[in-house]
């Protein structure tokens, strides 16, 4: 009795695991064979039944007698009712003239005789037949800033008049006048800006419409902008 106990524990533990083991693994290789038999044997019988049902198709052959008439050509296309005839164009069609009525004075120069004609020259009427020259105004004022790489400097400045009533009244003060510099240098127009006395605005702007400068530059060429001058209106002593 003592020996077999001694047997059954000696087989008991890693023999007895490794024969559980090789079981469990045999019978899951089992099933997965089946299920992978078992899905392909679906997929290749839907296969197979498929091109049964495609073969099982009747196909019914008609004669030529069993066909019907074509469909007629006036009835696919309605015809379209013309309203009236195209009216023929007036325009451009030349009429004969009688020769009486042709002037016999009338005549087309030809390409030579124009070549032959020179273009009038205009002079300023002071000899020497000096062509006038011509000046492209401008038509519409700079923006209020316009960017440029040289500022205008005036070359001819001009001391507006000190009025006689604000002389005689003592009166001083400073306008300060925003004038549009052209692209020839010359003031265009002249506006304003802030005035100590309105008596001092007219000659101020009259003094500046006939300062000149020296024309605003950018890398293109001169540009036209605005400049702000103040003009100071002050008493000398013994006034």
């Amino acid at each position: 009795m003592e020996q077999l106990d001694v047997k059954y524990y000696t087989n008991y533990g890693a023999p007895e695991l490794k024969q559980v083991y090789r079981n469990y693994l045999v019978r899951g290789l089992v099933i997965a064979a089946a299920f992978h038999f078992l899905g392909a044997g679906i997929y290749w019988g839907t296969v197979y039944l498929s091109k049964e049902d495609e073969g099982a198709r009747t196909i019914r052959i008609m004669k030529y007698s069993e066909l019907g008439p074509p469909p007629s050509l006036q009835d696919a296309a309605p015809a379209v009712a013309v309203t009236s005839a195209a009216l023929k164009p007036s325009v451009g069609i030349p009429v004969p003239v009688p020769d009486a009525e042709v002037s016999p004075e009338q005549t087309i120069a030809t390409q030579q005789e124009l070549s032959q004609q020179t273009a009038p020259i205009v002079s300023t009427g002071t000899g020497g037949g000096a062509k006038e020259e011509i000046r492209i105004e401008e038509e519409e004022p700079p923006a209020d800033y316009v960017p440029y790489e040289k500022a205008p400097e005036p070359i001819k400045q001009v001391t507006p008049k000190y009025p006689d009533l604000a002389t005689r009244a003592g009166l001083e003060g400073t306008v300060w006048v925003k004038i549009w510099v052209d692209k020839e240098g010359k003031a265009r127009k002249a506006v304003v800006l802030k005035s100590d006395a309105e008596i001092f605005n007219q000659p101020a702007v009259d003094a500046a419409m006939q300062w000149v400068f020296t024309p605003a530059m950018m890398k293109n060429g001169p540009v036209s902008v605005w400049v702000s001058i103040p003009f100071r209106f002050k008493l000398t002593t013994g006034k």
